[in-house]
C-alpha cells in the first residue's frame, strides 16, 4: 500500500511544519499558556487564512475538500508543535459532529463560520460517574414547550471557555447506562443557566467543568435524531482517536529527534554518551515504538471511512492501545536519557511527555481500549 502523501497533502504538511518552526519555539508557547485565554487569537486567524480549519470539510462549506488523511497531517503537526489553539476541539470534534449530524440549515450557518475562524466549538460528553463509557449519561434534557430544558453537569470540556457553541450529550429517554435515549444539543456558550469553572490542564491546555441549570434550548438545537445520538458520538470518537494518534506520533517524533541530538553532544568518559551500546539499544527501542505507533495511526486513519462500524472502532481501539504503550516508553526514555533536566520547564522534553500522558486518557486509556478490542468478535 502506498502511504506517500499527494502533492496537495505534502504542501499542507510543509505549511504546518513552517508554522510550527516560526510560531512555536518553547518560550513562545509558555507565554501563550500563561495568557488569559491560553492561546493566540492571531495564530487562530492565521490557521483560518491558510485553510487549515476546513482541511477536512467539503468545499460547499468553505473547506478544501479533504478528509481523514488531511486531518491526520494537521494533527501530526499539532503534536510536533504542541499547539495550544483549539484545533482538535473545533476542527476535529465539533466540525465532524456538525458535518455528520447537522441539518442543512445548521451546516450552512455554522460550518462556514468554523472555516473562517469566527466560531470555536467544544464537545461536552464526559461525566464524573462515566469514566470512559460514552453511553453513561445522567445529564437530562426534558421537553419544555417547543424545546428542551437541560440539567446536569459535564467535566473536562476542552476549550469550553472560548467556544461560541458547545455540543452537549444529554439523556432524553431510558436509564443512565442505556445505549438508547441519548440526544445531542447545540448550546450557546453564554446561555442562561450555564455556569463554568475554567482551569489549565497539566499539559498546558484549558478545560472547564460545566453545570446546566434549566438551560433552555429550542427544537432547532437538536443535532441529529432524538434518542439516537450514541452511534454518532462513537463515530466521532473514532475520528478523535485517529486524530489523537497522529498528534501523539508528532510528539514522539520530536522526542526521538531531540533525544538523539542530545546524546550526540552530552559527553561522559571522554566521548558522547550516544556511543555507548546500552544507550544505542534504548534509542533503537524508542525508534521501534515510534514506528509501531505510526503504523497503527495509519490503520486507524484508513479505517475511518469503513462502512462497518465495528471494524472502524476495532482499528481505533487497536491504535489507542499501541499509542499508549509507545508514548509511555518514548516519554520515559527521553526523560531518563536527558537526566534530571528532562522534567524541567526549561526543556521541551517534559512538556511533550505531559501531553502524551494526557492523550492516553482522552476517549479511553490503553487498558480501556484493550478490553474494548477483546470484546469485538
Amino acid at each position: 500500500m502506498d502511504f506517500d502523501l499527494s502533492e496537495e497533502q505534502q504542501l499542507l504538511k510543509d505549511s504546518v511544519d513552517r508554522f510550527v518552526r516560526e510560531e512555536y519555539p518553547l518560550d513562545k508557547r509558555q507565554k501563550l499558556t500563561a495568557s488569559d485565554e491560553g492561546f493566540s487569537r492571531d495564530n487562530w486567524k492565521t490557521m483560518a487564512e491558510l485553510g487549515w480549519l476546513g482541511a477536512s470539510l467539503p468545499e460547499e462549506y468553505g473547506g478544501i475538500g479533504g478528509g481523514a488523511v488531511e486531518a491526520m497531517v494537521m494533527m501530526e503537526g499539532v503534536g510536533r508543535g504542541l499547539v495550544v489553539e483549539p484545533y482538535f476541539a473545533t476542527a476535529v470534534l465539533g466540525a465532524n459532529l456538525l458535518l455528520q449530524a447537522g441539518s442543512d440549515a445548521q451546516k450552512q450557518e455554522l460550518l462556514p463560520q468554523v472555516v473562517s475562524g469566527d466560531l470555536m466549538l467544544a464537545f461536552a460528553y464526559a461525566e464524573r460517574q462515566a469514566r470512559y463509557d460514552l453511553f453513561d449519561v445522567e445529564m437530562t434534557a426534558t421537553k419544555d414547550g417547543d424545546g428542551y430544558a437541560l440539567n446536569g453537569a459535564k467535566g473536562v470540556v476542552c476549550h469550553a471557555a472560548s467556544a461560541g457553541r458547545i455540543i452537549v450529550s444529554a439523556r432524553t429517554g431510558g436509564g443512565s447506562r442505556d445505549r438508547d435515549g441519548i440526544t445531542l444539543f447545540l448550546v450557546d456558550g453564554n446561555a442562561a443557566g450555564l455556569s463554568r469553572r475554567d482551569y489549565p490542564t497539566v499539559d498546558g491546555l484549558r478545560a472547564s467543568e460545566l453545570a446546566f441549570d434549566n438551560v433552555r434550548v429550542g427544537a432547532d438545537a437538536v443535532l441529529g435524531a432524538v434518542d439516537n445520538g450514541l452511534p454518532l458520538i462513537e463515530h466521532v470518537a473514532d475520528q478523535a482517536i485517529a486524530g489523537l494518534a497522529a498528534e501523539a506520533v508528532g510528539c514522539m517524533d520530536v522526542l526521538l529527534s531531540s533525544t538523539n541530538e542530545y546524546l550526540k553532544t552530552r559527553s561522559q568518559f571522554g566521548q558522547p554518551i550516544g556511543k555507548f551500546q546500552v544507550i544505542q539499544h534504548r534509542m533503537a527501542d524508542m525508534f521501534i515504538a515510534c514506528e509501531e505507533a505510526r503504523s497503527m495511526c495509519y490503520v486507524a486513519t484508513m479505517r475511518l471511512d469503513d462502512p462497518d462500524a465495528e471494524q472502524r472502532s476495532k482499528a481505533a481501539s487497536a491504535a489507542k492501545v499501541q499509542i499508549g504503550k509507545s508514548a509511555r516508553l518514548v516519554g520515559q526514555q527521553s526523560v531518563q536519557l536527558h537526566g534530571g533536566m528532562g522534567m524541567t520547564d526549561e526543556l521541551n522534553i517534559g512538556h511533550y511527555f505531559k501531553r502524551l500522558t494526557v492523550i492516553d486518557t482522552m476517549f479511553g486509556d490503553q487498558n480501556h481500549h484493550l478490553k474494548r478490542y477483546a470484546a469485538f468478535r
